[in-house]
């Protein structure tokens, strides 16, 4: 309702991981704060809100299911999306939902030419992130979790560049006044972002990167957690 933050739960952590942490909604919800209730719904099982501007905000969750996968829930998901940020509903897109966010108001999502990227890395603020009201308190540069095998290739019509990495040229953007996505995971923390490295050490090293240095520059990264609650603060008018 509308005192109420959405999350789109659109996939789970790995078993493993999942079995010893939880899962992306419930690290999402710790990170919001507390600042609004929060309701959980599965757009994978038709469950997307009829009308989002029933709701104060809306997060969108990573996911192990790609973009460009030919599924009847991810374009229901992306319909649901573009009308979200139409009608000015606070929007958190990340990782997966980042990706959808931007295929839906017309930019493109798909596989990271550079491979998968996962571990901690170190992201650069654009000069408009300064003035953003959800990114612009991090410092340049600033650390965040990733573990991603898509990114967003092409951004949307009007939206704005906030943040990017080496091997991540978008990595956070903003489109209209409250709809941002961000390539990254400020819900994991190093525990987590430790687990995944390990679970993809394969497909790193076959990219080229080295999963042990990975995991020896692996850190906490409360910077970039603070969003969840600067976006909560946002949704609920503070």
């Amino acid at each position: 309702m509308k005192g109420e933050i959405l999350i789109w739960k659109t996939g789970e952590a790995l078993p493993p991981i999942r079995a010893r942490h939880g899962d992306f909604e419930e690290w999402i919800r710790k990170g919001l704060g507390g600042a609004l209730p929060v309701r959980v719904r599965d757009p994978r099982r038709g469950e997307p809100p009829r009308d989002p501007s029933a709701f104060a905000g809306l997060v969108v969750t990573g996911s192990p299911a790609n973009v460009t996968d030919d599924a009847p829930w991810i374009f229901g998901a992306a319909e649901g999306l573009a009308a979200s940020v139409k009608k000015g509903v606070p929007v958190l897109g990340i990782c997966f939902g980042h990706q959808l966010l931007a295929a839906a108001l017309g930019g493109e999502a798909g596989f990271n030419p550079s491979g998968r990227n996962t571990g901690t890395l170190l992201y650069r603020p654009s000069p408009a992130a300064a003035e953003d009201p959800l990114l612009g308190a991090l410092p340049d540069p600033f650390p965040a979790q990733a573990s991603h095998a898509q990114r967003v290739l092409r951004l949307p019509p009007g939206a704005v560049l906030l943040a990017s990495a080496e091997t991540d040229p978008i990595a956070a953007f903003r489109i209209g006044r409250r709809a941002w996505g961000v390539q990254f995971h400020p819900e994991f923390d190093a525990a987590v972002t430790r687990e995944y490295v390990e679970a993809y050490r394969k497909d790193l090293a076959a990219g080229g990167r080295d999963p042990d240095s990975l995991l020896d520059s692996v850190r906490e990264t409360p910077e970039a957690a603070a969003i969840l609650r600067r976006f909560a603060r946002l949704a609920a008018g503070e």
